[in-house]
């Protein structure tokens, strides 16, 4: 009976530890078209690292809300939080353009020179890290630490339920906007968070603090 026991109680230890662990597949791009291979991806709490194949595809074991880590050379770096329900990524990398990376990353083998010098010469808007964000209030959240999203709304200085709403202005190629949530990630050239004395240009209307936008067809 004692031995039932150990068994069963080692079946259900063994069932609980991997459950807690949960395998995501995802794949590495650069220029949101060509595969990047031979990176390495690690996985902070599942201690796991992989590297990615000629397709750019990687399968890696990750731990419960772990954090996913590439920190490949010529590439800006990259984290990203797996959910209870990520099943899967799919990650732009941004390059860093000089021509020593250049040599580097075909030197490694991430993509080839074919590829890269056309993506460098052809693919510019597409080399925006604002790409890795699926909408505009995800950035927000993602680049500005304090900053709260709710309902459609960004609250630079907190929301306050009592008063009267608090949200930010929005601004976007020098005109007034009432919502930002139009605006795909991919069309921003810049963004920034505007708030006191830097918002004071824009007198009371700034007094929630600014969110300021350029896009890139509005600097064209």
């Amino acid at each position: 009976m004692k031995q039932i026991i150990t068994i069963l109680a080692g079946v259900f230890l063994a069932g609980s530890v991997f459950g807690q662990t949960k395998v995501i597949h995802g794949k590495l791009t650069v220029f949101n078209t060509f595969p990047v291979q031979n990176v390495k991806v690690v996985s902070k709490k599942g201690k796991s690292a992989i590297v990615s194949d000629s397709l750019g595809q990687f399968s890696i074991v990750c731990k419960k809300k772990d954090i996913i880590k590439i920190t490949p050379k010529v590439f800006h770096p990259v984290s990203k939080r797996v959910g209870p329900d990520t099943d899967s990524l799919v990650i732009n990398l941004i390059f860093i353009d000089t021509k020593k990376n250049r040599k580097i990353a075909i030197g490694y083998g991430y993509v080839n020179e074919k590829d890269l010098l056309y993506a460098v010469s052809n693919l510019e808007d597409e080399n925006n890290e604002f790409c890795n964000y699926s909408n505009i209030f995800d950035l927000i959240n993602g680049r500005f630490a304090g900053v709260v999203v709710n309902n459609g709304g960004v609250y630079i200085r907190g929301q306050n339920s009592i008063n009267l709403s608090t949200e930010a202005l929005y601004v976007v190629d020098g005109m007034i906007n009432s919502t930002i949530d139009w605006i795909p990630p991919c069309d921003i050239k810049s963004i920034n968070v505007l708030k006191d004395g830097s918002a004071a240009i824009y007198g009371a209307r700034g007094s929630n603090g600014v969110v300021l936008i350029e896009t890139r067809q509005g600097s064209q």
